[in-house]
């Protein structure tokens, strides 16, 4: 990986390395070899759960725990994870194992999820809980400022009583692709649902999410907001 290309990674993400081997090591899968990223990833994990957990504390005044907490698993979740690192453009970073390059691991969800949580954990290390808080809070926000205590709902609840209101038939799930290696895999679900002309997809690191996000993107294209 060149220096140019982790410069301009580090200007995407908004922090500026003083130790660059932490952002080197972040972007490092386990398939590239025994010094790689698992470590960072389990630092990272933590304060993600932390910031979020705070954020919408403070944002839901009215939010019960159990409203809260969904709304944690889907701001934290793999799937919301793998959009941030998307839109960070973190799969042309990665470093992989040859057999990961060449199933195309650079754009498995699970594994651009992964690197997210590893690179808030090296800006941890590299510069202190606050700063790795205020960038978690810059690229999730957007997401924290849409949420409301209604989207609290589980996303295959609320597509089910959304359609259920409207007499229409429920959604059909089906899985249509598994991919990724037996320790890394990647579940691509289709999702029907009657309003809808075409059937949509999600992909998670297992089936159950993967219908999550199916039924989150149909939601928001039913009710015109996706």
């Amino acid at each position: 990986m060149t220096d140019l290309l982790l410069q301009r990674l580090s200007n995407r993400l908004g922090h500026q390395f003083t130790q660059v081997e932490l952002l080197s090591l972040a972007l490092t899968h386990r398939s590239h070899g025994s010094r790689n990223n698992e470590r960072l990833e389990f630092l990272g994990d933590s304060i993600l759960g932390l910031t979020i957990s705070a954020a919408l504390f403070e944002q839901f005044p009215e939010g019960r725990e159990g409203q809260m907490s969904r709304l944690r698993a889907q701001l934290v979740s793999g799937e919301t994870l793998a959009k941030v690192a998307r839109e960070l453009e973190l799969g042309e970073c990665l470093r992989l194992g040859e057999g990961e390059m060449k199933s195309g691991g650079h754009r498995r969800a699970s594994i651009l999820a992964d690197a997210v949580e590893a690179i808030i954990g090296a800006i941890y290390l590299d510069a202190g809980l606050d700063a790795a808080r205020e960038r978690v809070l810059t690229w999730f926000g957007p997401r924290l400022q849409n949420l409301s205590l209604e989207t609290a709902k589980d996303p295959k609840t609320r597509l089910q009583e959304w359609l259920q209101a409207r007499q229409k038939p429920l959604p059909e799930y089906k899985v249509v692709e598994i991919g990724g290696e037996e320790h890394s895999q990647e579940f691509v679900v289709e999702c029907r649902v009657d309003g809808l002309k075409d059937p949509v997809r999600g992909s998670a690191s297992n089936r159950r999410a993967a219908e999550k996000a199916a039924a989150t993107t149909a939601y928001a294209r039913l009710t015109g907001q996706g």
